[in-house]
């Protein structure tokens, strides 16, 4: 606009001096954008080292950038996105066909998901009247999983007879799970003439390897539950979170079959990667029960929820009848009244994920 104006003034008016200025301004106009909207050829590569840690443990990003054009890159400012801050690149003077390589660390002080890039390139002409910025390369992601902390015992397993009896197991029983028609081929040792004589037909007993018991965590992803809220974290939270890891860590290491529930909605994928991306929601924890009661998933229920889940404990002990064994772990909690473990539910109040694992090893009579 000043460049037009002195054109204008200087023609109008005689001033030859002030349409020279105005012709200038013009031309360096002209030429910074010229020079801005040129588009460097970048190539963007980022390799996480590694992609997926425990929450506080290291992880390094490795960027590497090359001038895939036939110019130098000069002039340019970048900085790549790593969460919620922003890491500068130098990038200035290079050359083509080279490339330039920035490591820099990925905090990891939060659970979650930290996603990472793209590079924001700014160019701007030497006189700097104009700017430009424009990103290159993808997303990438780093996966902060919640700590895992070390669990010794296990639970010994529950195996239920043909007359209504729960009894431990011990390792490398065969028990009785289900019965089903004869059908050519079945071995006669294995038919369960009682049952056979009531139905009219042969039945034969299908057989589970109860040497290990099934376990079924169910974590508490309720807002109610954890209505301590600092910066976006609910401590609470992270213990419960911390604490499922934990078990699930443990089952997997003894090869026992485990799942994992959430109450607000179905769990997916890999469970220390459902255990990152999991945050609190509303939620329905009776229609939850009612689910876990109805499917009968394993024999050993974990029930693992925070301050606000205190009144519920009564409602999850209800599931003594399809679960043998069932368990609440109440976490963050530090000012409340001991929970009384009535009608057989065994109650872990633990201040955070350390606490709970010390707590979980002391119990007995699983």
């Amino acid at each position: 606009m000043a460049a037009v104006g002195l054109l204008a003034a200087g023609f109008r008016y005689g001033y030859p001096d002030l349409a020279l200025l105005g012709a200038a301004a013009g031309i360096a106009l002209l030429c910074a954008v010229g020079f801005a909207f040129w588009r460097p050829r970048l190539g963007v590569e980022r390799v996480a080292e590694p992609d997926r840690v425990a929450r506080g443990e290291a992880a390094q990003m490795t960027l590497t950038v090359r001038n895939t054009s036939r110019v130098r890159a000069a002039n340019l400012v970048a900085s790549d996105r790593c969460g919620s801050q922003s890491v500068p690149v130098p990038l200035l003077r290079l050359r083509p066909g080279r490339d330039t390589t920035a490591n820099y660390p990925v905090p990891t002080s939060r659970r979650g998901v930290v996603k990472i890039g793209p590079l924001r390139v700014t160019r701007g002409d030497p006189l700097g009247l104009i700017t430009l910025a424009r990103t290159y390369g993808g997303l990438a992601e780093v996966w902060v999983h919640p700590r895992i902390h070390l669990l010794r015992a296990v639970p010994a397993g529950m195996a239920r007879s043909l007359d209504g009896r729960i009894d431990k197991v011990p390792h490398g029983t065969i028990t009785f799970d289900s019965l089903r028609e004869y059908v050519v081929g079945d071995e006669l040792r294995r038919v369960h003439w009682r049952s056979s004589a009531k139905v009219g037909e042969l039945m034969v007993r299908e057989q589970l390897d109860t040497s290990e018991p099934t376990m079924v965590v169910l974590l508490d992803d309720r807002a109610s539950a954890h209505p301590e809220v600092r910066d976006g974290t609910a401590e609470s939270f992270e213990s419960a979170c911390e604490a499922a890891a934990s078990i699930v860590a443990a089952a997997v290491r003894e090869d026992i079959p485990v799942s994992l529930h959430l109450v607000t909605s179905v769990a997916s994928g890999p469970y220390l990667d459902v255990l990152t991306q999991a945050a609190l929601s509303p939620g329905d924890l009776a229609a939850t029960l009612r689910r876990v009661r109805a499917q009968r998933l394993g024999d050993t229920l974990v029930f693992l929820t925070g301050p606000g889940g205190r009144d519920d404990l009564g409602a999850v002990s209800a599931l003594r009848g399809p679960y043998p064994v069932v368990m609440a772990g109440l976490l963050g909690d530090r000012d409340g009244a001991p929970v009384s473990g009535g009608d057989g539910l065994i109650v872990v109040e633990a201040a955070d994920g350390s606490e709970f694992a010390a707590a979980w090893d002391g119990v007995r009579g699983w």
